[in-house]
């Protein structure tokens, strides 16, 4: 089934009563084929609200979910204060993430057209071991009781609009925050232990293109502690009448800036302090 077909198909499961300013179903569905088919997505609609946001990215995630797999998780976005600044939000966004986006294990071969604006940056996953998660709030150690795995994570998002884009909060949510594709390392047991909790906030995550450094930083540049951003998305969910699921995966957000992938080149993102020796997921984009 090609890209139009997918989206047509995806009206039944998409019609239902939006909010006001929601972005209508035939929109929606212009904007998944142009991210199936890769080709300019049509212009954003103006002036939309984080709850019209919201409704736009639950259609957009019903289409996509088709060609790309289930929703297994979430991830966070937005999640330093500079980022923040740039899209005029004074909290995170969160968007799903498919099948699809962690498919792929460390070493992977990617095509560097794998999206409309592809990008590369350094993040990390988190899987959940059971629903109390749900209930930890949001200290780091009662979080680690719930998850099992930590995992080196590349994400490899879609930002869909291109040059000239006027971003906003509400306009990356719409577009299911640019979730696409990743590239997964080996996962690392949980202790749910204090000084786990603080080894992920003092590890060091570097991102290298072809071995040059291009972006460095704590585990506590995501909002203080990498576990903010998952205690952040419990409190989201929430009030949308959401949980987190046993199995599911969280990416807690970018320790390097949203870069422009380039052909031919390797990316490696590297934590150290993490675990006993530095740990690496790689990813090659041809």
């Amino acid at each position: 089934m090609n890209a139009k077909a997918v989206a047509a198909a995806a009206l039944a499961l998409l019609a239902t009563p939006a909010a006001a300013a929601c972005p209508e179903v035939p929109e929606v569905a212009r904007l998944a084929a142009a991210i199936l088919e890769r080709r300019a997505a049509p212009p954003p609609p103006p002036g939309m609200s984080l709850a019209d946001a919201v409704c736009a990215r639950d259609r957009l995630v019903a289409v996509l979910a088709q060609p790309w797999g289930d929703r297994i998780g979430w991830k966070v976005g937005l999640t330093n204060a500079a980022a923040q600044a740039r899209f005029g939000v004074p909290h995170p966004v969160a968007g799903a993430i498919f099948h699809g986006t962690i498919r792929a294990r460390s070493g992977a071969e990617i095509p560097a057209g794998f999206g409309i604006v592809p990008v590369v940056e350094s993040d990390l996953l988190v899987r959940v071991r059971d629903e109390g998660v749900n209930e930890a709030g949001a200290d780091p150690v009662a979080l680690l009781r719930h998850l099992d795995a930590v995992i080196p994570f590349i994400e490899l998002p879609d930002l869909v609009h291109g040059a000239g884009t006027n971003w906003s909060g509400p306009l990356l949510l719409s577009i299911n925050v640019g979730a696409r594709l990743g590239v997964v390392g080996e996962e690392i047991p949980v202790q749910a232990t204090a000084e786990f909790a603080a080894r992920l906030a003092a590890m060091e995550v570097s991102l290298t293109d072809d071995g040059r450094e291009v972006a460095r930083a704590p585990g506590r540049a995501l909002l203080g502690h990498p576990l903010a951003a998952l205690a952040w998305l419990v409190e989201d969910l929430r009030a949308q009448g959401r949980r987190l699921r046993a199995g599911e995966y969280v990416s807690l957000g970018g320790f390097s800036p949203a870069l422009p992938v380039q052909a031919g080149h390797d990316y490696t993102a590297t934590y150290t302090g993490l675990a006993e020796a530095p740990v690496s997921v790689t990813v090659r984009i041809r």
